[in-house]
């Protein structure tokens, strides 16, 4: 059934909304391919304008369908990272971004206009059509507002107000509006929103087996709500909203033992914790890539014999050094090695070498700087093994971490590879994972990347969550918390914390809850644990203020954090380019097309 609506959403390609003319401004207004209807014959039939509404939902693919190295938002914040080669382009985190740069000005800007502009077509001109029900129009029309408000709700964290179109676009002059205050766009938004959830032909939520599953819900219009409202500190609205998202059918899936890990699979994609999603089947643009992306050389292989999966996205260390024991107590490092903390990152890197390593590898080790003269020839292994066997069961289930199992498929077959270093071999039996930086030790991601033949193209079938019950939790805790109301947040805490396996808050003296500050520091740990790989954190951090102290922290030796090694040598360090850069420059090119548009502060 998923993947009949999804090929209506192909067909619609070529039925794409008409826009005027071949225009050029940076809001990508020239949606139509040669061969498409007039705007006349798609607005007088009935069944081309239906495929009009899945040419809206089309454009939510963009960003993770085509290219593994789009810059993915979880790199943007301090959970991970992006490989070395594939840095160019990504100008902000080098403080040399600019109003030209495509990943850090014109990509956001070009791919959520090109969906509200298509989303403005059908709202406009829907109405209008013969054949369709009145319902069902409302409905769609309700859709439409929806993703037109999920497009503008990331433009406005991005760039901090834009200019807000409501009307379909025909010509130039009629792209050269002026920006709205980020405030204003909130409140157009919060308008939008509630005419969703008045409208009685938009459901609460669908049921897995439905044939509209998949379309936006009541449930998901309140959940953006409650967003926006986090963002107006209009904390009690938020609560409210997020309740009503409960009272809508959804709620968490906690079937089983490893339910966060069977959460992200297939079988269980449609369960009543997901609330908007990208529908994903196992053909080119419609299926997800952070398969790819997130992946390694072990997952099943490509043309060249080769193991399809990239591992273009590292996790950060100081991210995965963030998470619990299983009792609540932080993670010490020097609670499994004595010491460790006061070494030097290049020498620690003597407890995460394999077992045996020959005189080659010895003096590779030296030279990189390892202390060896803290190398267990036998146990090696198992030394570091302990400082990941009592963790928050979240991290393995979310990262592939020293001497641990992934379960590859570059056989045809699930078979066993362990991450080990130094990386020496890869073939059939338990062998090394083999990446595209043997040479070096980073941890990786285990979430959405499918284990032994589960997903045997590039184009996982697995849907990607855009918003989720768990998120919905987390900001519903944080509104609480916000209002005083702090048992009643540590009550939906304890039911993500419970659905993970990691002691709930106020059970012991580790979890302890001390006041709203300290209630308020758990919640941002909960989200960057339970929200990893969903590109959440980043709008996350920008909204509490705390972006620039994690993602461009310096360490002890003077280093500005950057992609490192798991022992913490950089790679390569970011630069923080100044205040400005809590929001992208408005691209140059829609600045010479817009007269009425100007840049932001400290990008002109």
């Amino acid at each position: 059934m998923k993947k009949m609506i999804i090929k209506n959403m192909m067909a619609a390609a070529s039925v794409a909304l008409v826009m005027g003319g071949s225009l050029t401004a940076c809001v990508d207004l020239d949606l139509s391919p040669n061969n498409a209807p007039s705007e006349g014959n798609v607005w007088n039939s009935a069944s081309m304008a239906e495929q009009t509404i899945a040419g809206v939902y089309n454009r939510l693919y963009e960003d993770y369908t085509a290219d593994p190295n789009k810059g993915w938002f979880d790199m943007w914040s301090s959970i991970m990272d992006i490989d070395a080669n594939w840095t160019a382009g990504y100008h902000f985190l080098h403080a040399n971004n600019t109003p030209t740069s495509d990943f850090g000005s014109e990509r956001w800007w070009k791919n959520y206009y090109s969906g509200i502009l298509r989303a403005n077509d059908v709202i406009t001109n829907l109405p209008t059509v013969a054949g369709i029900s009145e319902a069902k129009k409302s409905r769609y029309v309700s859709e439409c507002k929806f993703l037109r408000s999920w497009w503008y709700y990331r433009l406005n964290i991005l760039y901090g107000g834009v200019p807000y179109y409501t009307e379909p676009v025909k010509s130039i002059d009629g792209a050269k509006k002026a920006r709205s205050t980020q405030d204003e766009i909130w409140d157009y938004l919060i308008q939008d929103l509630t005419s969703c959830i008045d409208d009685p032909n938009l459901p609460n939520k669908y049921g897995a087996d439905s044939e509209d599953y998949g379309h936006v819900t009541k449930g998901a219009a309140y959940a953006l709500r409650g967003k926006v409202y986090m963002w107006k500190k209009e904390w009690k609205k938020a609560a409210d909203d997020f309740e009503e998202v409960s009272k809508c059918g959804y709620k968490l899936y906690t079937n089983g033992s490893d339910a966060y890990k069977q959460l992200f699979k297939a079988a269980n994609e449609r369960c009543d914790e997901m609330i908007f999603s990208l529908q994903c089947i196992n053909e080119e643009g419609f299926g997800g890539i952070k398969n790819r992306g997130y992946g390694n050389r072990c997952l099943p292989p490509d043309n060249e014999g080769k193991g399809l999966g990239w591992n273009n996205y590292v996790i950060n260390p100081q991210f995965v050094d963030s998470y619990e024991n299983k009792d609540g107590s932080p993670f010490n490092w020097d609670d499994i090695i004595p010491g460790y903390s006061a070494m030097s990152t290049n020498a620690r890197q003597v407890y995460f070498l394999r077992n045996e390593i020959n005189a080659t590898e010895r003096a590779n080790a030296e030279a990189s700087g390892a202390d060896m003269t803290q190398y267990k020839n036998s146990g090696n292994e198992e030394r570091i093994k302990a400082a990941y066997a009592n963790r928050d069961p979240r991290l393995g289930f979310s990262v592939i971490t020293p001497y641990s199992t992934f379960i590859g498929g570059i056989e045809g077959e699930a078979l066993p590879y362990v991450m080990r270093f130094p990386y020496r071999s890869r073939g059939r039996g338990t062998q090394d994972i083999e990446t595209d930086t043997n040479s070096k030790m980073y941890y990786l991601n285990r979430k959405f990347v499918g284990e032994g033949t589960e997903t045997m193209t590039y184009y996982s079938e697995i849907d990607l969550p855009f918003i989720r019950y768990a998120d919905v939790l987390l900001n519903w805790a944080e509104a609480l918390n916000e209002l005083n109301d702090i048992g009643g947040a540590v009550s939906k805490v304890n039911d993500v914390r419970n659905r993970a396996g990691v002691a709930p808050l106020n059970s012991n003296a580790y979890t302890t809850v001390n006041g709203k500050e300290d209630m308020h520091r758990r919640i941002m740990n909960e989200r960057h644990w339970e929200l990893v790989g969903e590109d959440v954190i980043y709008f996350d951090e920008i909204r509490w203020g705390t972006w620039k102290d994690l993602k461009f922290y310096t360490d002890k030796e003077g280093r500005m954090n950057g992609m490192r090694q798991v022992w913490g040598s950089p790679t390569y360090s970011y630069t923080w380019g100044g205040n400005n850069y809590w929001t992208l420059p408005i691209p140059a090119r829609e600045i010479q097309m817009n007269p009425n548009m100007e840049q932001n502060e400290g990008w002109k």
